[in-house]
C-alpha cells in the first residue's frame, strides 16, 4: 500500500446537500498492525486537525522510504457534516442540530450485537479469538443500513476502526491542559503515549455514561472476555481520546511538536522503523471518578481565582460568581468552592455562566461519592 488520499461523498438529508469526507491510508497492505487516527469528531475542536495536518507529511515520507510496518488510516477532519453548522456567526460542531445528539455520544454497544456470531467459535488461541470477534463486527457492520448522513458517517468510521490495534480520537477541551481519556485495562500500556504527549493527567473509566467513541472497542473485548471466561480474549484495541489543550490552541508550533510526539510513539512501538526516543515520565493514571466537574450554583459572571495547573484543596475558592440579578445585583460575589484536593485541569472560557454549567475540572486522587457509578461527562 502506498500513501493514498481518499474521498467519500456523504449524501445529505436535504435536497441538493452533500459533503465530502477526506481520509488517507499509508503503510504495507500486509502490515500486521493497524492504526486508526481521527480528529474533530466534534467539528469545532480543531487542535487535533492541526496535529494530523503535520503528521500526514511525516507518514507520507516514511511510507515512501519503506519505513512503515503498520497500516495507517487517518481522518484529519472526521466530521465534515458539522463543519458548516454555524448559527449567528458561532460554530456549533459538537451536536447534530437536527437531533440534538452529541456526535461523541451513543456509539454502539457492540458485544450484544455480535455475541451470537462468535458463540461456539472461540478457542485457546488468543489471536484467533480476536480475529473472530473482529470478523463478527465486520459482518454486522456490512449488514447495516443507514437512516441519514450522520449514521452513514458513523458507519464509515466504525468500519475503519473496528479492526484496528490502536485507535486514537483527537479532541480538545475548552481551556485546558493536555490530557487523555482511556479505559483502565489499557494502562499502563498507554503510558508511553502519555509521556510523549506530555499530558497533565490520564483519566480512566470503563463506562463514562455517554457511549463515547473511545469506549466502543475496549467495551467489546472486555464484555466478550467476561461472557466467555474459559477463553483468552485480550484487550486488543488500544483506544483513547486525546485532549489537545483548549479550543484556541491551534498553532503550528504546537501541532508540529504534537505530531512528532505521536510519530515517536509509533517508532517506539515498532510500527515505524527508526531510532526510538524514550518517552518522558508521565503522571500515573487516575480514575475519572476522582475528577470533580465543578458547576455554577446559579447564573452570573465568573471571576477566576485560579489558573490552569494550580493546586487547590477542598474548600478553596476556585472562582467568584458575580450576581447579575436580584437585590445585590453587580455587588454580590458568591464564592465557588473546590470539593476535592487536586489541580485545575480545565476552565470554562465563557465567563457568563448559567446555573449548572461547568466551571472547572479538578483532578484529584480520591473517588468522589457523587461520581461513583454516575454520568461522568460534562454534557
Amino acid at each position: 500500500m502506498s500513501f493514498q488520499h481518499h474521498t467519500t461523498t456523504l449524501t445529505g438529508d436535504a435536497p441538493g446537500h452533500s459533503t465530502t469526507l477526506h481520509w488517507f491510508t499509508a503503510g504495507p497492505a500486509d502490515g500486521v498492525k493497524k492504526v486508526h487516527l481521527q480528529a474533530a469528531l466534534h467539528a469545532d475542536e480543531q487542535p487535533g486537525t492541526m496535529v494530523l495536518h503535520h503528521l500526514l507529511p511525516m507518514l507520507k515520507e516514511a511510507d515512501q522510504a519503506g519505513l512503515l510496518n503498520a497500516r495507517f488510516a487517518v481522518f484529519p477532519s472526521v466530521n465534515p457534516l458539522a463543519l458548516g453548522t454555524r448559527v449567528l456567526r458561532r460554530h456549533i460542531g459538537r451536536y447534530d442540530l437536527s437531533t440534538g445528539i452529541n456526535f461523541n455520544r451513543r456509539w454502539p454497544d457492540l458485544y450484544p450485537l455480535v455475541a451470537d456470531r462468535i458463540a461456539g467459535k472461540l478457542s485457546d488461541d488468543a489471536g484467533a479469538n480476536v480475529a473472530i470477534i473482529r470478523a463478527a463486527v465486520g459482518d454486522w457492520l456490512a449488514q447495516q443500513t443507514h437512516s441519514g448522513a450522520a449514521q452513514t458517517l458513523r458507519h464509515l468510521v466504525m468500519t475503519s476502526a473496528h479492526d484496528a490495534d490502536i485507535v486514537l480520537d483527537l479532541h480538545c477541551d475548552d481551556d485546558s491542559l493536555m490530557h487523555i481519556f482511556t479505559s483502565p485495562e489499557l494502562m499502563p500500556g498507554l503510558q508511553d503515549l502519555a509521556g510523549h504527549m506530555g499530558v497533565a493527567a490520564t483519566l480512566t473509566a470503563e463506562d463514562s455514561g455517554g457511549g463515547s467513541f473511545d469506549e466502543v472497542l475496549p467495551s467489546l473485548f472486555r464484555k466478550a472476555g467476561r461472557a466467555n471466561p474459559g477463553f483468552p480474549i485480550p484487550a486488543a484495541a488500544e483506544t483513547a481520546t486525546l485532549e489537545y489543550r483548549g479550543q484556541a490552541d491551534v498553532e503550528d508550533a504546537l501541532g508540529v511538536g504534537d505530531a512528532r510526539a505521536l510519530f515517536n510513539v509509533f517508532v517506539g512501538r515498532g510500527l515505524i522503523r527508526g531510532e526510538p526516543v524514550p518517552p518522558p515520565a508521565a503522571p500515573e493514571p487516575t480514575p475519572f471518578e476522582a475528577t470533580e466537574v465543578l458547576r455554577a450554583p446559579g447564573p452570573g459572571l465568573l471571576a477566576y481565582r485560579v489558573k490552569l495547573g494550580d493546586r487547590v484543596r477542598r474548600g478553596d475558592v476556585v472562582a467568584d460568581l458575580i450576581s447579575m440579578d436580584g437585590p445585590e445585583a453587580f455587588f454580590e460575589r458568591l464564592p465557588i468552592l473546590a470539593g476535592t484536593d487536586g489541580f485545575i485541569l480545565s476552565r470554562a472560557s465563557a465567563r457568563l455562566a448559567e446555573r449548572g454549567s461547568a466551571v472547572a475540572k479538578i483532578v484529584g486522587t480520591e473517588i468522589l461519592p457523587a461520581r461513583a457509578g454516575g454520568y461522568l461527562l460534562e454534557d
